[in-house]
């Protein structure tokens, strides 16, 4: 269900906005948005695992914060980051 330190790696080096970026917001929810996608595929296997689902809600809320906060700094930032991680808003 977690994603692995070199899936982790990857994904900085692609969204980072600097060379040894590893927090800015486009970094974050490039992570987040990796995690959901396994958080759900978990789901089509273990439909009743509520403690988990909680997990999920919280990891979505998470990311909306972060986007909502770069759409609020700057727009064009915001939707390029949706159109790369293809993320319907």
């Amino acid at each position: 269900m977690s994603i692995t330190a070199e899936r982790k790696q990857e994904l900085m080096k692609e969204f980072a906005t600097q060379p040894g970026d590893t927090g800015s917001p486009e970094v974050q929810v490039a992570i987040l948005t990796e995690r959901i996608a396994n958080l759900t595929g978990h789901f089509k296997t273990h439909a009743k695992d509520n403690h988990s689902r909680r997990g999920l809600l919280k990891l979505v809320s998470q990311r909306r914060r972060l986007l909502d906060y770069v759409k609020a700094k700057e727009r064009s930032r915001y939707e390029a980051l949706i159109q790369r991680l293809g993320i319907r808003r």
